[in-house]
């Protein structure tokens, strides 16, 4: 399989300076050389390729962008770079790094003891422990702030209750991060370890979108966690949004991998199927369309991606600025990866090209931490004041 040669119309390049090639150069090295060689095999199968997560310790990959701790202190840049060509690869190992990154060792990092980072983000950062983020329920997913899991102070422990659903890497997790809310009606965070009394974990099997990652619902029956193990630095909604903030983020960028997977693969078809007089498609003017359609946009995502990079580099991206990346990012490769299918016509279908596992993918990037709609809200109550929420 030779090389991605990468989507660049406008020289964006340009744009990079030399570290943030090198990672996304690096990133790219191990999707071809790791990844794409298995990553049918796992999707068929409905895995996970455990035997890579070492690997992506040794990379810098998990905590990329944190500071201190053995993380590798990317730029956000340099880290969306990353998140690109990972779900390049596929959206379940960037859903892997994401979480693992984003939504666990962030929190930890953030809002932490100094004993509760000491101990998790080493081992989380080299992926020697792996972690899960437990938010979403059966019946909230949009609205966290109805969260039924209830966390009781008993002595020197909190005893939880309360189910949560649709969590990525589950069931294999060391350590999750489950929000609940107290006896004041405050959601607050807590490290649950796998094993906790009264905690359990089981996998969501039947999926026909991220297959080659696990997918998971948690219970907590009278779970019984030392108060150490709660996050003394926030409170409030405030918590797991920001934690969101940074999963969306790498979203945004990753979309893009998927959506140039897509296109590539695509491209090159077109190029070499011929129909009508001998013809490759690519010269009819119809698949030029939908070609100059799918690298117009993808285009447009990279600047925007990039903008908000470097506003967050500076501490100046703000939630819709990201709420607007991960909206247009995942929508653009969603329809990019429709239009690739149309153009591979049944070989659209299976699994010898990458088209419909990543438009499978997509289907549920396009919902999880913030479905379409609910980023057009956070948009609209940015641009009006008024929220739409309440």
């Amino acid at each position: 399989m030779p090389p991605f040669p990468g989507v660049d119309f406008i020289d964006f390049d340009s744009l990079l300076n030399d570290e943030e090639k090198l990672v996304r150069h690096t990133a790219r090295q191990f999707v071809d050389n790791e990844i794409l060689p298995i990553i049918e095999k796992h999707s068929r199968e409905a895995t996970f390729p455990m035997q890579l997560v070492p690997q992506l310790g040794e990379l810098g990959f998990f905590g990329a962008n944190l500071q201190g701790y053995g993380c590798a202190e990317m730029s956000n840049v340099s880290y969306g770079l990353m998140n690109q060509e990972l779900e390049r690869g596929d959206s379940g190992l960037r859903s892997f790094v994401s979480v693992q990154t984003g939504l666990v060792m962030y929190p930890i990092h953030s809002y932490g003891s100094d004993a509760q980072k000491n101990k998790w983000l080493p081992l989380l950062q080299e992926g020697k422990a792996i972690g899960c983020f437990g938010l979403t329920e059966p019946q909230f997913g949009s609205n966290p702030g109805g969260m039924l899991t209830r966390a009781v102070k008993k002595g020197g422990k909190y005893i939880l209750n309360g189910e949560k659903m649709w969590i990525t890497n589950g069931s294999f997790a060391d350590v999750s991060v489950v929000w609940a809310k107290c006896e004041d009606e405050k959601v607050r965070g807590f490290l649950v370890e796998k094993d906790a009394p009264g905690f359990k974990a089981w996998d969501v099997h039947g999926k026909w979108s991220l297959r080659a990652s696990v997918t998971s619902g948690l219970s907590l029956s009278d779970c019984e966690i030392p108060e150490a193990n709660l996050l003394p630095g926030v409170t409030g909604l405030r918590g797991p949004l920001s934690c969101l903030n940074q999963a969306r983020y790498g979203i945004g960028w990753g979309a893009l991998g998927a959506a140039m997977a897509c296109y590539d693969t695509a491209l090159q078809y077109a190029k070499t199927r011929k129909q009508f007089a001998n013809k490759p498609i690519a010269s009819h003017q119809l698949v030029q369309e939908k070609l100059a359609w799918m690298i117009t946009e993808i285009t447009k995502g990279q600047l925007l991606a990039l903008h908000v990079g470097r506003l967050k580099d500076q501490d100046k991206a703000d939630a819709a600025h990201i709420s607007m990346l991960k909206m247009n990012n995942v929508a653009i490769a969603l329809e990019t990866a429709r239009k690739a299918r149309d153009i591979l016509g049944a070989n659209g279908i299976v699994d010898d090209y990458c088209v419909m596992r990543h438009m499978n993918n997509l289907e549920s990037v396009y919902t999880y931490e913030g479905t379409n709609d609910i980023h057009k809200l956070i948009i609209g109550e940015k641009i009006t004041g008024i929220s739409a929420f309440v």
